[in-house]
């Protein structure tokens, strides 16, 4: 429910294990959190994945922390519009079997 709630394990576990070539994560806009400093511990967590694609040969481009409310529809749309476009030209995770 909480972007403070996705821990770095898991987006590294989609992306190593080959379930997913990126990792989108929305959540509310820092100051806006409904669970206090979610939002804030997110941003934290961001920056370890980070570290964590690097030492997994893996682009800084295939995750993406991005802070849009319930009310941008349209700026949700063109993050992912964006996402997708940013992961076509990457191609397939390398970890991605078959």
């Amino acid at each position: 429910m909480c972007t403070g709630m996705v821990h770095p394990s898991f987006v590294m576990d989609a992306l190593t294990n080959g379930y997913a070539d990126g990792v989108l994560i929305c959540g509310c806009h820092i100051g806006d959190c409904h669970y206090q400093d979610g939002n804030k511990t997110a941003e934290k967590r961001a920056e370890a994945i980070k570290l964590l694609l690097e030492d997994f040969g893996l682009e800084e481009e295939r995750f993406r922390l991005e802070w849009i409310s319930a009310s941008e529809g349209p700026k949700f749309a063109k993050v992912a519009e964006e996402m997708t476009e940013t992961l076509k030209g990457l191609g397939p995770s390398p970890y991605r079997s078959g």
